[in-house]
C-alpha cells in the first residue's frame, strides 16, 4: 500500500464530504482521481476514514470489514491489480428473505463465505494459523456493492475512497465451524430469480478466503484498526459482481454451507 499522503485534512474532508452527499442525493459523482490526479492510496483511505468518523457520530456502530478486488476476475472487471479494504456498518446489514427497501445507487452483487470472529485479530505478523484460531464460525453471505462514483468508472483510489464500494450485506443463518468446509474447494452457484448467473469456487479468493482475511488483518493492522470478536469478515466474491434492481431475487448455494437469499424489494417496496 502507497503509505504516502499529501492531501491537507480540508481536502480530505471536502472529498469525504462530496462522497457523502452523493449518498444522499442518490447521484453519482465524478471520478475522484479525474479531479486530482496526485491522490494516492493513502490518500484514499484517509477519505474513507473521515466518511467513516461521520457514519460513527450519527449512531452507526462498525460490524466488520470486507475485502474487495481478491479476485482476478473482479480485478479484470474493475481494472485494478489489488485487493482493498472497507468498513461495515450497523446499517449495511440485511435479513434474509426480507425485502430490502435500502435505496443504493447501482448496485451489484456478490456471492462470499463470511467469517465470524470468536476474538481479536491484530497485524501485522499474522499467520493463516492465526486466523484460523479466530473464527468462531462461518456464514453464506451475499455482498452488495455500491458505487458513488458515476458509471462504475473507478480507479483503485475511487474505490477505496469510496469506502471500497460498499453496500450491504446479507448473512445466511447456517452457521458452520472451519473444519466442516474446505474453503478453497468449496462450489458456489449464483441464481438470480431461479437462472443460474455463475459458478465459481473458494480459491477464487487469493487462492482461499483465509488469505484475504490475512491480508486484511495485516494490512489494517499498521493503520491502528484491529478485528474484534464478533466482527463480520467478507474476503472477497467467488463470482464476478453482477447488476441487480427491484423485484429481484437472488440466491448464492455453497458447498457444506447451504443457500443464503436476497430479496430486493420492487420500486413499491413489497417483495420480489
Amino acid at each position: 500500500m502507497d503509505a504516502t499522503s499529501a492531501l491537507d485534512a480540508a481536502t480530505v474532508a471536502d472529498l469525504a464530504k462530496r462522497l457523502q452527499q452523493a449518498y444522499e442525493t442518490a447521484t453519482p459523482i465524478d471520478p475522484l482521481i479525474d479531479e486530482r490526479g496526485e491522490l494516492t492510496i493513502a490518500d484514499a483511505y484517509r477519505i474513507q476514514q473521515e466518511q467513516v468518523r461521520g457514519w460513527l457520530q450519527a449512531g452507526e456502530i462498525v460490524k466488520g470489514h470486507k475485502v474487495g478486488l481478491s479476485s482476478p476476475a473482479m480485478q479484470q472487471q474493475m481494472g485494478v491489480d489489488q485487493p482493498d479494504f472497507g468498513h461495515l456498518t450497523s446499517g449495511m446489514f440485511h435479513l434474509e428473505h426480507r425485502p430490502i427497501t435500502a435505496s443504493f445507487l447501482q448496485p451489484r452483487i456478490e456471492p462470499e463465505v463470511a467469517f465470524v470472529l470468536g476474538r481479536e485479530l491484530t497485524g501485522p505478523g499474522v499467520t493463516v494459523a492465526d486466523a484460523v484460531r479466530a473464527v468462531e464460525f462461518v456464514l453464506p453471505a451475499l455482498e452488495i456493492v455500491d458505487s458513488r462514483i458515476r458509471d462504475w468508472r473507478i480507479s483503485i483510489v475511487d474505490t477505496v475512497a469510496d469506502n471500497a464500494s460498499s453496500g450491504g450485506v446479507v448473512l445466511g443463518t447456517t452457521p458452520a465451524p472451519l473444519s466442516a468446509v474446505d474453503l478453497k474447494a468449496m462450489g458456489c452457484t449464483l441464481y438470480r430469480s431461479g437462472s443460474l448467473l455463475a459458478t465459481g469456487t473458494g480459491a477464487a479468493v487469493l487462492g482461499s478466503p483465509l488469505n484475504a482475511l490475512v491480508w486484511l488483518a495485516n494490512t489494517i493492522g499498521p493503520l491502528g484498526i484491529s478485528l474484534e470478536p464478533g466482527h463480520v469478515v467478507l474476503p472477497g466474491t467467488m463470482t464476478q459482481a453482477f447488476p441487480v434492481a427491484p423485484g429481484e431475487t437472488i440466491t448464492a448455494h455453497m458447498d457444506g454451507l447451504g443457500d443464503v437469499t436476497a430479496v430486493f424489494a420492487r420500486e413499491d417496496g413489497t417483495a420480489g
